[in-house]
C-alpha cells in the first residue's frame, strides 16, 4: 500500500470512528483506538478540521464530525429522496398500529436506519436515525438481505464473525441462508428478540423500478404488547405498506 492510499484509508477510518462517537474523542483516544502513529493522526485531524470535515472543542479538545461532512451526507440524494417518499407511508403505518416504524437500507453486512417515526406509547424502541446494526441480527436486516441472491449473501458474509447479542441471534451463514429463504417465501421477516431482548419486529423489503432504491420497513413491538392478533394485523399492514411503496417507486410487477 503506497503512502497516498494509506493516508486516505486512515482518514476514512477516523471518520468512521467519530461517526460512532457523537460526543467526540481526543487525539490520544483516536490514536490508540486506530493504532495510527500519533504524529500522523495529528496531521490528519488538523487537515480535516481545516477543511471543515471535523471540528474540535476548545475546552475538551475532543474532535467531532464537522459541518462539511454533514453537507456531504446531504448530497446523497438517493437516500434523501427515499426518505421523503417513504415518510408518509411510515406515518400511516404508525397511525394504524401505534408502534415504532423504521426505514433502513443495506450497506455490506449491516443495515443503516435512515428514518424513524415513533408511537405515542411511553414504552417504545430506543433507537435513532444513522445507527448501523448487523443485518443478521435484525428483522429489517434479514428483509434487506432477502433482496439478494444466496450467492451474493454468501460472498458478503464469508469470513464475517456472527456476533451474538441474545440467545436467539443467528450465529452462522447456513442458518442465515435458511432464514432468508423463509423471508422470501413469506414476504416478510421477523426478529424475535434477536438483537434487543423483549422486542419483536416484523419487516418487509421494497424497491423501485429495476430494483432501484432497495430498502425495508420494520415495525417494533414490545413483548408486553405482543399478541397473535397484533402480530397478524402488523404483518398485513407492513406487507400492504411495502406493496404501496413499490408501486409508488415505479415497480409494476408487485
Amino acid at each position: 500500500m503506497n503512502s497516498l492510499v494509506k493516508s486516505a484509508d486512515r482518514t476514512l477510518a477516523i471518520l468512521d470512528l467519530l461517526t460512532d462517537h457523537r460526543d467526540g474523542l481526543t487525539l490520544t483516544e483516536i490514536q490508540r483506538r486506530l493504532e495510527i502513529p500519533k504524529s500522523s493522526t495529528y496531521t490528519l485531524l488538523v487537515t480535516m478540521v481545516t477543511r471543515g470535515f471535523l471540528e474540535q472543542d476548545t475546552e475538551s479538545r475532543r474532535f467531532r464530525v464537522g459541518i462539511r461532512l454533514w453537507q456531504a451526507g446531504q448530497s446523497y440524494v438517493a437516500v434523501a429522496d427515499l426518505e421523503k417518499v417513504a415518510l408518509p407511508y411510515m406515518e400511516a403505518l404508525r397511525d394504524a398500529l401505534n408502534e415504532t416504524v423504521q426505514l433502513a437500507t443495506l450497506d455490506g453486512t449491516d443495515n443503516i436506519y435512515i428514518a424513524k417515526v415513533d408511537p405515542d406509547h411511553q414504552l417504545r424502541l430506543a433507537s435513532r436515525v444513522g445507527v448501523r446494526l448487523p443485518a443478521h441480527a435484525t428483522g429489517i436486516g434479514k428483509a434487506l438481505l432477502s433482496q439478494l441472491t444466496d450467492d451474493e449473501i454468501t460472498e458478503r458474509f464469508t469470513g464475517v464473525a456472527f456476533a451474538t447479542y441474545t440467545p436467539n441471534t443467528i450465529t452462522s451463514l447456513p442458518a442465515l441462508l435458511t432464514a432468508i429463504r423463509e423471508v422470501r417465501e413469506n414476504g416478510y421477516a421477523t426478529d424475535n428478540s434477536e438483537y434487543t431482548p423483549g422486542v419483536f419486529c416484523i419487516a418487509a423489503p421494497f424497491s423501485g423500478h429495476r430494483g432501484g432504491g432497495r430498502a425495508a420497513i420494520s415495525v417494533s413491538i414490545p413483548e408486553v404488547r405482543r399478541t397473535p392478533e397484533v402480530i397478524t394485523r402488523t404483518i398485513e399492514n407492513v406487507r400492504s405498506t411495502v406493496h404501496q411503496l413499490s408501486l409508488r417507486m415505479g415497480r409494476q410487477d408487485v
